[in-house]
């Protein structure tokens, strides 16, 4: 062979074999999403969406018994591939072996497919009879500060920064388990913890980058679950934040979207017009609806096409995966009502398909009970739509609570916006199941809006604990933690919880530093929860209520079909002068020898005559018997 022949092979082989690794190269697959499932789940479908370069051009095959290969679907990005499979009954978990072929070159991708933990599929959610502490993790506790800094992460931990990440962890939450499940909670709601790879304003976890993957700065997967396994021997579940509306401009499908149609508005920035009364409005536009559900929550939150039915399932998957994999008691959906109706209903009933007795409870924010009720599982609507949702996070409630407690007494102001608002439950399917909160991670602290006033505090508190609803508490309310009154500086209600960093000169797990007043309201709401936890009347039993008067309310828990399961009197006074109430506007529940214990102080009280209430101040009192 001359030099020249030579040359021309060699150009060829390496041409070749150039070819030959691109083809390789097309075959590299980076992900599969889910990352692993589960048999014996009630929709035997699953959907796998692949990526890697190139993949869109694969075959699929797999041998593995009761698992076969429905069809595959393909979108104009040529680096996906979605594998619809179908699940028989009684298919034996393992490792499955898939096969992708692309020309002469072949790829062997091992998916586990595993069993189902035992009674997965009747795990109990969350009830009224539970309290919820929503807390965010990066401003409760920093338990691991060898992770507050990851490489590959943006943004680093920096305390001197309102809006900066600081720290806190799943480590931290779980060093304090012990300390939320002595004050009474028997819920956790930390906001999300899922992967948010933003360059700044991270820390809130709204913008997820992963929807599989737990961010590192808040520890790994395995944390997960052992925070949740440990909380459960603790008597405490877990209720994961999801947020199926949007995503965050760092995702990484950003980089290569998998269809032309993945997000709202094709793909381009449209902010949403926030008006939550166009997903049930007769008269809407149809513009101002799709404006609504279809444009981004922000510049920085790219909004989901769930029309499009590839985002809807991988949607729905991931949040099936998400309690099965943890073992979770629940769900909170952040924006419920920005997702496209028949989606978010749809992405509800699958759901509850699986876990029939899951509570999953939507963010709908509007002071309107027929936005709120509009979703609500049960709820006849004029339009036809059939909601699916167990219940809603109780906005209307709230708001009139805070106007309530800081507003003068009037014929329709004051206390008389809680009276008037339980008018409402007759629109809700069941109003018990709604989640009443003090405040969140959203919404100014209580102290704030109240002036700093531990008697309000505590009203408020004693409102939304002894309500007929699930109550929701927020991290550091115990300890009467301030911040901004304007209801847009969202930075400022987050403040760190003070003792869950090394050198806080305020501990308020342990005690250490606290004013007088933090102190005792911490020991005042601590005793309020454990007594709750004790009282089936308070769970689930009747309310009634009784006008408001010269600054004081007063209602009734009880069972309305046994007597003697006992009953709970709640006496509200705003005024700043004690009150004597007459006990003859109460003889429904009150008799002439009628006596019980206020369970804040201890104290008996004799009650058959008059009820003196100590200015601005509550009594919950358990009484010993309710009239025949």
């Amino acid at each position: 062979m001359s030099m020249k022949s030579a040359r021309i092979l060699l150009s060829v082989l390496v041409a070749l074999s150039a070819a030959g690794s691109c083809r390789a190269q097309g075959l590299r697959i980076e992900r599969i999403d889910p990352p692993h499932w589960w048999v014996g789940m009630k929709d035997d479908r699953l959907q796998l969406m692949v990526h890697g370069p190139g993949v869109a051009d694969a075959t699929a095959n797999l041998v593995y018994p009761g698992v076969r290969i429905d069809n595959t679907t393909r979108t104009s990005n040529p680096n996906y591939l979605f594998i619809n499979l179908e699940i028989a009954p009684g298919t034996a978990p393992g490792p499955l072996d898939l096969t992708l072929r692309l020309g002469n070159q072949s790829q062997l991708v091992h998916y586990e497919l595993r069993g189902r933990e035992r009674g997965s599929a009747e795990r109990n959610g969350y009830t009224s009879a539970d309290v919820v502490l929503n807390l965010m993790p990066d401003r409760f506790a920093n338990g691991n500060p060898a992770n507050d800094n990851v490489p590959g992460y943006t943004e680093q931990a920096d305390r001197s920064r309102v809006g900066g990440r600081h720290g806190g962890d799943i480590q931290g939450i779980i060093d304090h388990l012990d300390h939320i499940a002595a004050m009474g909670y028997t819920v956790i709601w930390p906001t999300p913890l899922t992967e948010s790879n933003q360059p700044s304003f991270s820390y809130h976890g709204y913008a997820t980058t992963d929807m599989y993957r737990i961010d590192p700065r808040f520890g790994s997967l395995d944390d997960y679950r052992n925070m949740v396994i440990l909380a459960r021997g603790k008597g405490l579940c877990v209720i994961q934040d999801v947020v199926p509306n949007h995503i965050g401009s760092g995702h990484w499908w950003m980089k290569d979207l998998p269809a032309p149609d993945w997000l709202g508005f094709d793909n381009h920035f449209v902010p949403t017009n926030h008006a939550h009364t166009t997903a049930s409005d007769p008269y809407v536009a149809t513009a101002d609806r799709e404006r609504f559900t279809s444009g981004w929550f922000d510049a920085n939150m790219p909004d989901m096409n769930q029309r499009n039915p590839l985002v809807a399932t991988y949607e729905i998957q991931n949040a099936i995966w998400w309690v099965e994999e943890v073992g979770l008691c629940g769900l909170r959906v952040d924006t419920y009502g920005y997702s496209a109706s028949a989606f978010i209903g749809e992405w509800t009933r699958r759901i509850l398909q699986e876990y029939p007795l899951l509570n999953i409870v939507g963010e709908e924010w509007s002071d309107n009970p027929v936005v709120q009720a509009y979703w609500l599982r049960g709820r006849i609507n004029a339009d036809g739509y059939v909601p699916q949702l167990p219940s809603v996070m109780d906005f209307v409630l709230h708001g009139a609570l805070r106007k309530a407690l800081t507003e003068p007494d009037t014929q329709n102001t004051g206390l008389a916006r809680l009276y008037e608002s339980l008018v409402n439950d007759q629109l809700y399917p069941d109003a018990g199941n709604l989640m009443l909160f003090e405040g969140n991670h959203d919404t100014p602290r209580l102290a704030s809006i109240f002036d700093d006033d531990p008697a309000l505090v505590r009203m408020a508190l004693v409102y939304v604990l002894t309500m007929k609803r699930v109550p929701q508490l927020y991290y550091g309310t115990e300890v009467l933690m301030t911040g901004s009154k304007k209801i847009n500086s969202f930075d400022a209600f987050r403040s760190d919880f003070p003792g869950g960093w090394a050198g806080d000169t305020v501990n308020a797990f342990s005690g250490a530093g606290l004013t007088s007043a933090q102190a005792a309201a911490q020991s005042w709401l601590r005793r309020l929860l454990n007594w709750r936890k004790t009282q089936p009347v308070i769970h689930h039993g009747a309310l009634k209520h009784f006008r408001p008067e010269d600054g004081t309310y007063v209602y009734f828990r009880y069972d309305a079909k046994d007597t003697a399961k006992g009953m709970v009197m709640v006496v509200l006074n705003k005024a700043s002068e004690e009150r004597v109430l007459s006990a003859e506007r109460f003889r429904e529940f009150l008799a002439p020898d009628a006596a019980g214990t206020d369970i804040l102080t201890g104290a008996r009280l004799a009650l058959g005559k008059s009820i003196a209430v100590p200015a601005r101040s509550s009594l919950v009192v358990q009484l010993d018997s309710r009239p025949e």
